[in-house]
């Protein structure tokens, strides 16, 4: 047994869901991803727009920091440039139709017993699995 991958995963876990806390008791909102980078891009977010850029900032640049400093997991991403397009296009349709991302419903809703953001999680992680057991069986996915 690995034990290092499901200690990684604890870790990250951890991390994110402290995050999610004080990021809630600080500024009195939730910390979904997709509301605070979406509010840079449609402008609702001005008059929080530095907020939101270091956040932005610390979300890409801590993993980075800390791949100079360790060696970082590997991850099964595809170098299939369409894909990763198509993929990221169905992300941003689908937070914007849930109304949230794995960030705001998964971590912040959840961990507040919002009926809403579990059964927006339960929809979204079922959808994958589906959508990953079609794409296995037609061979997109091995």
């Amino acid at each position: 047994m690995d034990y290092t991958s499901w200690a990684y995963g604890l870790l990250g876990g951890l991390m994110i869901g402290c995050a999610a806390a004080i990021y809630l008791l600080i500024n009195g909102r939730i910390m979904g991803a997709s509301g605070i980078v979406g509010g840079l891009m449609d402008g609702s977010g001005r008059s929080t727009w530095a907020e939101r850029v270091l956040f932005i900032v610390g979300l890409v640049g801590a993993p980075a920091l800390l791949g100079l400093v360790y060696k970082l997991p590997s991850t099964n991403v595809t170098n299939n440039i369409g894909l990763l397009i198509v993929a990221g296009l169905l992300v941003g349709i689908g937070t914007r139709l849930g109304s949230g991302c794995t960030s705001g419903h998964g971590v912040c809703g959840i961990s507040r017993l919002s009926i809403r953001s579990i059964i927006a999680t339960l929809v979204y992680i079922g959808a994958g699995a589906a959508i990953i057991i079609i794409a296995r069986a037609i061979g997109v996915l091995s």
